[in-house]
């Protein structure tokens, strides 16, 4: 369609000739409200934008269990592979605060073994009761998960097959 035909149509409707594709041979044009095209342009760029790090947090006691330790271990990493910032907490209660140098052990060896993933934001501090250390995920290229979940399709094959040699 010629120019000035595709200008007299965008005036007899109301609407705007917007050039969509200048690139092209031959330029293509639509024929719309061109304020209605510029709102909807901004609504993808914002949508595009990469949401800010969220702070999760994991808690700690300082006489947990290896299992419970390791299911505590394996959200962190899914938290730090999602982009997430983590703070480890450790509580203290009651005559457990006699012993600091425990807890101090414990969130140390959580740094070390989220180090695959992590680097240390905020070292560990002792505030009243609590011990604190805050986590920032290490670039997507640079992490390595330790203690990745066991899959339930594998386990449930792995069972069969303990069971097929009894």
């Amino acid at each position: 369609m010629r120019l000035n035909d595709a200008l007299r149509k965008a005036q007899g409707l109301g609407l705007d000739l917007v050039e969509v594709a200048p690139t092209a041979s031959p330029p293509v044009c639509k024929i719309i409200d061109f304020g209605k095209f510029r709102y909807d342009i901004s609504k993808h760029t914002k949508d595009r934008k990469p949401a800010s790090a969220k702070l999760k947090e994991i808690k700690f006691r300082v006489n947990i269990d290896e299992h419970d330790y390791l299911t505590k271990i394996r959200h962190g990493e899914e938290f730090l592979d999602r982009g997430n910032k983590v703070r480890v907490q450790l509580q203290f209660r009651g005559r457990e605060m006699a012993h600091q140098e425990f807890g101090m052990q414990l969130v140390e060896k959580v740094r070390d073994d989220l180090s695959g993933m992590s680097q240390v934001e905020m070292d560990p501090k002792i505030t009243g009761r609590n011990i604190t250390m805050t986590l920032a995920p290490l670039p997507a290229n640079r992490r390595k998960r330790k203690f990745t979940p066991a899959s339930k399709t594998s386990e449930q094959g792995e069972q069969a097959v303990a069971r097929s040699e009894t």
